[in-house]
């Protein structure tokens, strides 16, 4: 594989941007190699500078539900940018997709938007503590929700491997109101909320993490963390940035029948433009500057583009389509964790639907502790480089997620599924990687 355009427009991205790019992960550090500059993505595909292919089941950290350049998504776009670009007001754009979202997730009455899933979480997270007159913000070791400064702490792939991440350039004062307790663990979880019922203003969680791969939280600590929240007054915050209209049109919260005080959505809602929304229950909504004192606001949220593109995309999200989806997705984990079993390897697949992990154990992965007990370090790094010289493009970080899209076939899953094989074959000739 010629990668030679790849690393000379990288050689010059590494003189204008920091490390050569703009999210950490992206770097290929925890990969052994150097990053693959993209040039364009079509279906389930993605092509570099030097002309390879690639099946893409990074999709954009998973936001391409539909793949890469949907033509309902692409239309969308080209005639709202048409009219316009940005105008900093309401728009019939935005008014459309929030009645969708409001139609179709549980817990959600009214709508903010805004641009990211680290500004949705921070948001969030401020208007619980304005509606509770409370300071002590509660998350799950290895659950991610943005960069924001109260809740980088224990929080996953994007900084397992980075030194001093959740410190360096974060005062104390910020994390001393932030406590991270253990995925999954319903008796910290009451003994903590408990003795914190006075001054807990929320808890986030990922109900299906997605950062320490993928971990879909227990139906009886998610039952329990929603019984204790509302006995004790505390707001329940459920991120489905990445989980949100990924398995189904109710999110993970129409899953289990579990149904949060506000909502984080993000990724898919934006057909890969950034985005991101909170929203819940009118009564705390409405603590949301113009209605109350709680402040947030944005130039650029519910940008008319995204949200027409977003909507676009939204509109194809039918039941049927998720049944196909998830349907040939357990397929795809049944037949590889099937050969693990049979020829004694030590790894899995582990999936909620269409988000995946490959697990470098047998055992199976309840929280953030068993995830990098299960991680493949430099063995990773060799499977990233092995699927890479086959053309499949991974997540280049060994606690992420990998994602199916609508646009991948029987073909491109089958051919995964026996790189992957490949890889674990002690008779493959191939073992520059191995």
């Amino acid at each position: 594989m010629r990668t030679q355009h790849s690393q000379e427009y990288f050689q010059q991205a590494e003189k204008v941007l920091v490390g050569g790019v703009n999210s950490p992960v992206r770097s290929f550090k925890g990969v052994g190699t150097q990053p693959i500059v993209m040039k364009y993505g079509r279906g389930a595909k993605l092509y570099d500078y030097d002309n390879n292919a690639y099946t893409d089941y990074c999709l954009s950290w998973g936001a391409l539900i539909l793949g890469h350049a949907n033509h309902n998504a692409a239309l969308a776009a080209k005639k709202t940018l048409e009219k316009g670009t940005s105008f900093g007001t309401t728009t019939r754009e935005e008014i459309e997709i929030a009645k969708h979202i409001v139609a179709h997730v549980p817990s959600m009455d009214l709508v903010r938007f805004v641009n990211s899933g680290t500004e949705a979480a921070m948001s969030a997270i401020r208007l619980a503590r304005g509606w509770t007159k409370r300071e002590i913000v509660v998350k799950f070791d290895g659950c991610y929700h943005g960069h924001c400064d109260d809740l980088l702490t224990t929080a996953g792939s994007g900084v397992a491997q980075l030194q001093a991440s959740s410190s360096l350039g974060i005062p104390p004062s910020h994390i001393q109101n932030t406590i991270s307790l253990p995925y999954n663990d319903t008796e910290t979880l009451e003994e903590t909320l408990t003795k914190r019922k006075d001054n807990a203003a929320c808890v986030i969680i990922e109900p299906v993490a997605g950062n320490m791969g993928v971990i879909p939280a227990k139906k009886e600590f998610l039952q329990a963390l929603r019984r204790l929240t509302r006995q004790h007054g505390i707001v329940l915050i459920f991120d489905e940035i990445m989980t949100g209209f990924r398995t189904s049109q109710g999110c993970v919260q129409s899953d289990f029948g579990i149904i949060p005080d506000i909502t984080c959505l993000g990724k898919i809602i934006g057909a890969g433009f950034p985005v991101g929304a909170y929203g819940g229950r009118k009564d705390i909504m409405r603590c949301l500057a113009p209605l109350g004192g709680v402040y947030q606001a944005g130039t650029f949220s519910g940008n008319p583009v995204v949200m027409r593109s977003g909507l676009a995309v939204l509109r194809l999200l039918t039941d049927n389509f998720y049944k196909k989806l998830n349907r040939k997705c357990e397929a795809l984990a049944a037949s590889i964790n099937d050969y693990f079993r049979e020829n004694n390897i030590n790894a899995h697949i582990a999936h909620y639907n269409s988000m995946m992990s490959l697990r470098f154990r047998r055992e199976p992965v309840e929280n953030y502790e068993d995830a990098r007990a299960a991680a493949g370090g430099d063995r990773y790094g060799k499977l990233f480089r092995h699927l890479l010289h086959a053309g499949i493009y991974f997540p280049p970080a060994d606690l992420e997620a990998f994602f199916i899209s609508g646009m991948h076939t029987k073909r491109d899953l089958d051919a995964l599924s026996e790189a992957l094989k490949n890889f674990w074959n002690p008779k493959r000739k191939d073992k520059t990687d191995a």
